[in-house]
Formats: structure tokens, C-alpha cells, sequence
């Protein structure tokens, strides 16, 4: 199943191993892909003495990883090929102390600190690019924490258990049997949810407080060029983030980054990371932002897991996020017929009908994308032009399962409690109202400003935007704000690298001046 190529590389990436690892592997003897899992199990042992594979008969198809003959709360229900099968490596490395997506020390006793014992499961597409990145955490939590357990199962070969539990989007997380989290997630967001449910040993989560010369928060395109501008200046720099990479990171395919011709936001993202590394920034992720306290010169910024960020400049850029409709319906079913995300959730409504809320150039890609596998796609725009580039709009056109409504008012999302059914709808110009039966909705209406929390502290325009001059001040003296947090026009990657640019200068320059 793996080829020379990849053995290659995976006996250079397994050189360094120091425990024992078997792949301690389950399977009924008449399963169907039972060939299938032996191989890209034996072949992946094959490249390092230290990895070796046990096989006893069973029920299913599964394996747990032990370290040391000991379980590490590690099992796949299901072959991790596809997307998953870095989550396998990942799962022997990060058991021997490696890998890139260890946290640091904060976030890491914040997970030993809760109290078990937690089941984890996460229902899994082998075609979803989100699902690895679920995945992932929870293992890493199961390895930091010997109280916690997590299991991948694969949605494709085990559908009748998905089928039971009404499952319609993934990633979808359980704990203990209670469904806490549908759709992509990172780690801080995980880790928040978990902490709600289960209780915590306050004596591992004491309060930190961190002194810097500029505070960067957000780590997407913006916050990483303020920081790598501040940086170069000689400046103590830390960027908090609940990701590196930001919303950019969900972004399939790029093409109009100047010189670039064409990358991912998944590889965007990543060289962000790695611009900062180049530099004495501090990087902070999965952190959360609660809250901005004033005291004469000095910004107090209170971080989520008892950390505290003190500096005299703050630069904001947190970006956007994905709008939601806000009717009825519409959180009630999320994960169970409303999704945000076509290319993770796309294929679990093959054959089905489905509606794309919205006309712009990510609804209409996302009708063409479901097209190739629903039976039918039905698009409400809520103006009476579709918003999308022309080509796109040619393209949709000659699709014979899509449908567009124009000035159609999307009033609620219908569902029988336990899975979305049907939608209704408004034609605005004669103001009918009517219901159609559906399977899904995917919601592509924009993106909204990640602002809330600083509304008390600068100032923010009707859409939540953050209020700048062009040099990216706001109103209160020390706090800069760069791009599509704020009211700059045009929100595209390259226009809020040079505004992140742009307020690290600012900042700067008033720092020299004394206007801080």
C-alpha cells in the first residue's frame, strides 16, 4: 500500500523513536477491508525497528497503539488513510515527546488539570480536511492526560453506528456519549468545551502574566505581517491566536497572491507560522481573548486559562469569521443538517437535496462544488443579482441539478429534532412565504468582524467593524487595529498583510515620538 517513496521518508521520520510501539490490532476475520488495514499497518512497522503490529481476532475493525506493552488511550475504528493517516503518525510521535503541534506549558497543564476519566470519540470522513486537525488534538490530550481516551472512528465503515446517532457533519465529537462539538474546532476551543463539562485541578492552572512591547492579537495574514514588522524594529513581540494561519486556513485554493500564482490556505498558514519563527516573536496559540483593561499607559489583556498580557501597545487583528443567518432553526440543527464547510460536509449529503444560503462567490462555488454530489442544489440570494464573478455564474449555469432563487429572505431552518427537513422562505418582492423539503443547508453569507469583545474599549462602526485612520490608530491612544476586523475596504489576504505592516509603523512610530 505505501510505496518506496513513503517508506523512505517514514524511516527517516521514525529514526529517532526511543520507546516501543505496537500496533495492537482487532478485527473480525471475515471483514472486508480486513486485507486492506493489515497492509498499511505491516507496511508502516516495516520502517522502524521499534514499530510492530500484534493481530487477535475480534469484532469490527480496530487497533490501539501502545507504548511500552502500556495502552496510550489511543484507538482507530477504522483504516487512517486519506487525511488521517498523518494523525497516525502524529499519535506515534507526539507519544515520544515529538512533533510540531505540542503546545506550550500553559495549555499543556490546563489539559493534565482535567479530572477523568473522559471517553472521547470523533466520527470521522476520510475525505475531510478538517477531521485530522480534530483528531489530532485529542489524541495529543489522551497522551498529556493518562485519564483521558480518545478513539477515531471512520464514518464509512461503520454507518450504521453514524446512521443511529443522527450524525450529519464532521468532525463530530462525543464525550462520554454526549455529542460536545460538530465541525472544525482547534485545540483551545476544544479544550474550553471539555472544561466546561469536566472539573479542573485549579492547582495546575495558576495565573500567568506576561510583560511584552507590543501585543499582536490575531495570527492570521494581519497579525503575522504587525508582528514581523514590530519584530525587525527590535521590539518584545508577542502574537496571541487561537490559530496560526487565522480564517485564511479554510481557504481551499488561492491564486491571487501577488507572485504566488497558486497555494492553500493550509500552506499559507503554515509559512505565516514559520515567517514568525524566523523572528524573536513569542507565538501563543489556542488562546482567547476575554477581555482589554486600560491603566494609564499600560493595556491588560486577560487571556482564557488565567493569563494575563501586559504591554503599552496593542495591535488588533482578529479578522472575520463565518456570518450566520440568525433564525430559528439555525443553531438548533448545526452538525445535523446546517453546515458552514462544502468540502467536509458535502459528501454526507450524496444523492440528497440541499440549499445554499447565499450568492456571492463562495455560495455559488460551494453549488457547484455540491453539485457533483447531491442530487440536487437549490441557491437563495437575498438580492435580486447573484453577487458571484461572472465566470462562476456561467459555470453554475450550465449545472442541470442546481436551481437559483433570487430575492428570496431565508425565515427558518425546519427540522424534526433531530435532523433538518425542509427550509422556509421569502420572495421578497411578493412577499409569498413557502416551505421546501431538504436534507441540508449550507450557510455562505459572508464573513462578520471578530470585534465583540473590544466594543467596549475602541470604537466600531454598525457592522462591528473596528474604526481606523489610515494609519491604522483607533480612537483610544496605544491600540492599532489591521485588517478585516476593520473598516479598511476590500477584504483581501494581501490588503491585510500590508495593513499589518502598516499599524506595526504606526505603532512605531509613536512609540519614538512618546505618543503612547
Amino acid at each position: 500500500m505505501l510505496d518506496q517513496s513513503s517508506k523512505d521518508q517514514l524511516k527517516g521520520i521514525f529514526a529517532s523513536l526511543e520507546a516501543d510501539y505496537i500496533l495492537d490490532i482487532t478485527v473480525s476475520p471475515n471483514h472486508e477491508s480486513l486485507d486492506e488495514m493489515l497492509e498499511l499497518l505491516n507496511d508502516l512497522a516495516s520502517c522502524s525497528d521499534k514499530i510492530s503490529c500484534r493481530v487477535k481476532e475480534g469484532n469490527g475493525l480496530e487497533f490501539s497503539i501502545l507504548k511500552n506493552e502500556h495502552d496510550t488511550g489511543i484507538k482507530f475504528r477504522g483504516i487512517p488513510n486519506g487525511h488521517e493517516f498523518t494523525s497516525l503518525l502524529l499519535a506515534i510521535l507526539n507519544n515520544d515527546g515529538k512533533g510540531k503541534n505540542i503546545p506550550d506549558d500553559n495549555i499543556c497543564n490546563r489539559v493534565k488539570a482535567l479530572k477523568g476519566p473522559i471517553n472521547l470519540t470523533t466520527y470521522v470522513s476520510l475525505t475531510c480536511t478538517n477531521c485530522p486537525d480534530v483528531v489530532q488534538t485529542l489524541n495529543l490530550m489522551a497522551i498529556l492526560n493518562e485519564n483521558i481516551r480518545h478513539e477515531m472512528v471512520d464514518g464509512a465503515i461503520n454507518q450504521d453506528e453514524v446512521e443511529n446517532l443522527k450524525i450529519q457533519g464532521v468532525p463530530a465529537v462525543f464525550a462520554d456519549g454526549k455529542m460536545i462539538h460538530s465541525g472544525k474546532a482547534e485545540l483551545g476551543e476544544l479544550l474550553e468545551k471539555l472544561e466546561e463539562q469536566y472539573d479542573t485541578n485549579p492547582q495546575r492552572t495558576e495565573i500567568a502574566v506576561r510583560n511584552y512591547d507590543v501585543v499582536v492579537i490575531g495570527g492570521g495574514p494581519a497579525g503575522t505581517s504587525a508582528a514581523v514588522y514590530s519584530a525587525r524594529k527590535g521590539l518584545k513581540v508577542a502574537v496571541l491566536a487561537e490559530r496560526a494561519g487565522g480564517q485564511v486556513k479554510e481557504t481551499v485554493g488561492i491564486e491571487n497572491m501577488i507572485s504566488i500564482p497558486k497555494t492553500t490556505g493550509e500552506q499559507l498558514a503554515s509559512n505565516l507560522k514559520l515567517h514568525m519563527q524566523d523572528y524573536n516573536i513569542d507565538l501563543f496559540e489556542h488562546r482567547r481573548v476575554e477581555k482589554i483593561e486600560i491603566k494609564e499607559k499600560n493595556k491588560i489583556i486577560f487571556v482564557n486559562g488565567n493569563e494575563k498580557y501586559i504591554s503599552p501597545q496593542v495591535i488588533i487583528a482578529t479578522g472575520a469569521s463565518w456570518r450566520k443567518l440568525n433564525v430559528p432553526g439555525e443553531s438548533d440543527y448545526i452538525g445535523k443538517g446546517v453546515a458552514f464547510c462544502p468540502h467536509c460536509d458535502g459528501p454526507f449529503y450524496k444523492e440528497k437535496h440541499v440549499a445554499v444560503i447565499g450568492g456571492g462567490n463562495s455560495g455559488i462555488e460551494a453549488a457547484i462544488d455540491l453539485a457533483g454530489i447531491c442530487y440536487k442544489v437549490t441557491v437563495f440570494e437575498f438580492l435580486d443579482d447573484l453577487k458571484a464573478d461572472r465566470v462562476l455564474q456561467e459555470k453554475v449555469k450550465t449545472l442541470p441539478n442546481v436551481e437559483i432563487h433570487k430575492s428570496s429572505q431565508t425565515l427558518e431552518i425546519i427540522g424534526n429534532n433531530e435532523k433538518v427537513n425542509g427550509i422556509r422562505v421569502k420572495n421578497r418582492n411578493t412577499e409569498e412565504e413557502r416551505i421546501v423539503d431538504l436534507d441540508g443547508v449550507f450557510v455562505q453569507i459572508g464573513l462578520v468582524a471578530n470585534s465583540a469583545i473590544f466594543k467596549e474599549t475602541v470604537n466600531t462602526n454598525r457592522f462591528g467593524e473596528i474604526e481606523i485612520d489610515h494609519h491604522c490608530r483607533t480612537n483610544q491612544s496605544g491600540i492599532y487595529a489591521a485588517g478585516d476586523v476593520t473598516t479598511v475596504p476590500y477584504k483581501q489576504i494581501v490588503i491585510a498583510m500590508g495593513e499589518g505592516a502598516k499599524a506595526a509603523l504606526a505603532a512605531f512610530e509613536d512609540r519614538t515620538r512618546g505618543n503612547i
